[in-house]
């Protein structure tokens, strides 16, 4: 995802369901997964905004080798691997500018998408300048966009991707909660503010793995992961406010490797 350029701030959120091989079938899985080309789509919570040490060549996209889809292609080869995904993708970019690599070669694909399409950064950047009551009614906005609208985007994307990549495992990866509750932040957003940002996560993370299991795709959870490293646990792996803007309320590098990829590396 990416802030604004008046906001301070940046977003996305939210949780659900995993799907989950363990043992030696994990390892195998991988390694027929990795016989064919690796394809990693998506918003800034797969090109690693947060993370640091961005490809050059990425430009605004921020592509980080940090990032889970590059740490999982570093660990197992594929035949090939194109990392698509993009600092403030929407689905419409998804679907408009990086499905060109997709193809009958494709054996797995990875995915997060959704944050920006609901308008999160803006939720965030209102809940931090306009307080409680405006924080509460943009994130009741964009939590009816979640219910209502995105599923619809979200089939449109994941159909081109089938349609493109007819035989490839997908995975579609949800958003960590930002904020654990009760927890030792001073100041800052109200309780009830972080609780409402949360239960949104909790939405936009449903509805991801509802529509991934109506089209054969896995769903990876990433709240398992990151329990207990959200913001106001002591121990975070996401950003809080930060420079630059644009990492701000995205996963650090220990949130790539230790909240997303062992998960995605259990759904691939």
């Amino acid at each position: 995802m990416r802030v604004s350029r008046f906001a301070a701030l940046t977003s996305a959120f939210f949780v659900a369901s995993s799907l989950a091989l363990t043992g030696a079938g994990a390892a195998e899985a991988a390694q027929l997964t990795a016989a064919g080309g690796y394809v990693a789509l998506g918003d800034s919570y797969s090109a690693g905004v947060g993370a640091g040490s961005y490809d050059s060549g990425s430009g605004a996209c921020k592509r980080s080798t940090k990032a889970y889809p590059a740490l999982w292609a570093a660990a197992h080869s594929p035949s090939s691997f194109s990392f698509a995904a993009c600092s403030g993708a929407r689905t419409g970019d998804v679907v408009s500018g990086q499905l060109g690599a997709l193809g009958s070669a494709t054996s797995l694909v990875s995915i997060t998408i959704g944050g920006n399409d609901a308008g999160f950064a803006d939720t965030m950047t209102t809940c931090a300048l306009q307080g409680e009551s405006a924080c509460l009614a943009r994130i009741d906005q964009a939590r009816t966009y979640i219910k209502n609208t995105l599923p619809g985007k979200l089939d449109t994307v994941y159909a081109a991707i089938t349609n493109k990549a007819p035989s490839a495992r997908v995975v579609a990866l949800g958003y960590p909660h930002f904020y654990k509750l009760n927890g030792v932040c001073v100041g800052g957003l109200t309780e009830k503010s972080r609780t409402a940002i949360n239960a949104a996560a909790d939405d936009i993370n449903g509805v991801i793995a509802k529509r991934a299991a109506d089209h054969g795709f896995a769903f990876a959870d990433v709240n398992s992961t990151f329990a207990g490293h959200e913001l106001c646990s002591g121990s975070p792996w996401l950003h809080s406010v930060t420079y630059p803007v644009d990492e701000s309320y995205h996963p650090t590098a220990a949130g790539q490797a230790s909240g997303y990829l062992p998960v995605f590396g259990s759904a691939a």
